[in-house]
């Protein structure tokens, strides 16, 4: 199992993918980053260890009707939920180690643990308002 990437074509059978139980992991980036290229097979690598689990490329300039409003500061960035809680929302470093031991800790937690953590500071809060997959392509049509 690899990634999928966002497209026009695809969404709404990505969103109804989405829309079913289990983990999304997206990571957002743009065609013209170098870094952002050779991450995809790390990003591939770590879908393919993770088949339980949904893992969707997005290219932010393609896509920017999707993720417009999103604040990402750099490339790339990964985003981690599970059903309508995102866990995480941020920049990593290109290490696929790092991908792999971020993901294990959110899937470690409890759902009702993952809910406590999403309240647990504004940025947070913020993520559940701004970030959460779901209801960005819902909200795209």
């Amino acid at each position: 199992m690899h990634s999928h990437t966002l497209d026009s074509d695809n969404r709404a059978s990505i969103a109804a993918t989405l829309a079913g139980d289990g983990w999304i992991v997206a990571c957002l980036c743009a065609a013209w980053c170098g870094t952002c290229a050779s991450y995809r097979a790390s990003f591939d690598e770590l879908a393919a260890r993770h088949p339980d689990m949904h893992f969707v490329w997005i290219d932010i300039e393609d896509q920017a009707d999707v993720v417009g409003d999103l604040d990402i500061d750099n490339f790339p960035t990964l985003l981690i939920q599970r059903h309508d809680v995102v866990a995480f929302f941020g920049t990593v470093l290109p290490d696929p180690l790092l991908a792999e031991r971020l993901l294990q800790a959110q899937v470690a937690q409890s759902d009702a643990e993952l809910a406590a953590a999403a309240r647990a500071s504004e940025e947070r809060r913020l993520w559940q308002r701004e970030c959460n997959l779901r209801a960005l392509l819902r909200a795209a049509g």
